[in-house]
């Protein structure tokens, strides 16, 4: 996950847990309020005129949230339910 120091995150904490009491629970509704948070604030943090490197950059760390989520979340998950329900090779 985000490796930023303890001290830099705490500057975070009470906005991100405002938003993130206010996002739909409805699993429908969910994604597209996700997409919007996140593709504003990269508006906002990087402005309207991006250049080059600035998307490359964007791209890398959404890449990285993504590699980072799967490896740390999904990835865990898929274990136990492979030990749960049965392998694709049980089949």
């Amino acid at each position: 996950m985000p490796y930023i120091s303890r001290k830099d995150r705490k500057q975070y904490q009470e906005v991100l847990n405002s938003l993130a009491e206010i996002i739909p629970k409805d699993r429908m509704l969910r994604p597209g309020h996700m997409n919007y948070i996140v593709s504003l604030l990269i508006e906002k943090v990087y402005g309207s005129e991006m250049r080059y490197a600035d998307h490359n950059e964007v791209m890398g760390f959404l890449t990285c949230i993504a590699q980072e989520f799967y490896r740390r979340k999904t990835s865990p998950y898929e274990d136990i339910k492979i030990t749960e329900e049965g392998d694709l090779t049980d089949l």
